[in-house]
């Protein structure tokens, strides 16, 4: 095992960690302007309702499936969901919405790429994430044909022990991950380094769509509206009316008594 083997999968794993948290505090607590996505959907429609929405629904399946294929404990489903099990689903599911993705994704980098208007109006760093997410999406297809040959589960319980000690704080022991395949290491590699991107890129909006869950809790806001009152109303508007008459009025009086006066 080499001294960047045992950098990459023991110390750089708790540099992103770290990075991930304290970054994402720090930029919204100091640059909230920048929270956002920065759509471009009022530049061009076209492909973005097809890339949008396969990419998302792939990529949140994806992220959802690794959080809970990693981070759950096997002693959690080992009574009544095998190993084996466990690992053809997520060789399924992964796949199915791993070919959905990567063609959402395609979409939305071509479209980012090859449109002048939305090329010239992105940042760099739109378009090098999306780059980044579609290598890793395609070392992670590659991982399959692995997963199929260790379809007993035992590489998917390294993986997930090693991950859960990342996530408990605990010490890690790289030299369990030197004898997997090069496609697991380097898909590994690349996951943690977009969650040390995380911060600095669009990518930071993610947190923003977790919160919306609390809007399902939050207290109802009060509105009231302001009801114009028509009775008011109706009088100012005609009270300039009834002075223009008075005056009508009394100037067809004045002008009477002027004529009778002359004739007497």
């Amino acid at each position: 095992m080499t001294s960047l083997h045992s950098f990459l999968f023991g110390v750089y794993p708790y540099i992103c960690l770290t990075v991930f948290l304290l970054g994402s505090l720090l930029r919204f607590d100091r640059d909230q302007y920048t929270w956002k996505s920065d759509s471009s959907q009022m530049l061009r429609t076209g492909l973005l309702r097809w890339g949008s929405n396969l990419f998302h629904v792939g990529i949140l399946f994806l992220f959802f499936g690794h959080l809970v294929g990693l981070l759950a404990p096997h002693a959690f489903y080992a009574h009544f969901l095998e190993a084996s099990v466990k690992q053809r689903v997520a060789i399924y599911s992964g796949g199915f919405f791993g070919v959905i993705c990567f063609i959402g994704l395609s979409m939305l980098i071509y479209r980012r790429i090859f449109d002048d208007r939305i090329r010239y109006t992105s940042h760099k760093t739109d378009l090098a994430i999306l780059i980044i997410l579609w290598v890793q999406l395609v070392v992670g297809l590659i991982t399959l044909p692995f997963s199929w040959a260790h379809s007993d589960g035992s590489v998917m319980l390294i993986l997930a022990d090693w991950a859960q000690r990342i996530l408990t704080l605990r010490a890690v022991d790289a030299e369990v991950l030197s004898g997997l395949p090069w496609p697991y290491l380097l898909h590994i590699v690349f996951g943690m380094t977009i969650f040390l991107l995380f911060p600095f890129s669009r990518l930071v909006h993610i947190w923003s769509g977790f919160a919306s869950v609390f809007y399902l809790i939050r207290p109802y806001q009060v509105v009231r509206t302001r009801r114009l009152n028509l009775g008011t109303t109706t009088r100012k508007s005609s009270a300039p009316s009834q002075g223009v008459q008075d005056v009508h009025s009394a100037s067809a009086r004045s002008g009477k008594e002027t004529q009778q006066g002359g004739r007497s």
